[in-house]
């Protein structure tokens, strides 16, 4: 959920630098009117909101970066996966859908240790 809240604040952050582009042409044109004067500083205010969030996002993208990463290379095709299942004790499962292709099994691989019968 996390995810969900910093990029909702990601997307207004973007629209306020899209909006920021406006007062570049009023000066143009001459002195901002009064509405565009209201619209960059609610922009102004929307940014300095947004900063902790962003700073967060930062350091939380320092942690999962690597793994995230990671997970990227080892998973080839995302379309051949359900939408994420978010269980009651937190446990998160990403299942395979049933038309997907069977995977194919490696062969004896010396990278592959040993299977183990218990």
């Amino acid at each position: 959920m996390l995810y969900a809240g910093a990029m909702s604040q990601m997307n207004a952050i973007i629209f306020a630098a899209a909006l920021t582009a406006l007062p570049a042409q009023a000066e143009e044109q001459g002195p901002p009117s009064m509405m565009e004067r209201g619209l960059q500083q609610f922009l102004e205010g929307l940014l300095l909101e947004a900063e902790p969030a962003l700073e967060g996002l930062s350091d939380f993208m320092a942690q999962m970066g690597p793994a995230l990463t990671d997970l990227m290379r080892q998973v080839e095709d995302w379309s051949v996966y359900e939408a994420p299942e978010i269980l009651d004790n937190g446990d998160i499962i990403i299942r395979r859908k049933p038309a997907a292709p069977e995977i194919p099994k490696p062969e004896d691989d010396e990278t592959m240790p040993p299977s183990i019968d218990l």
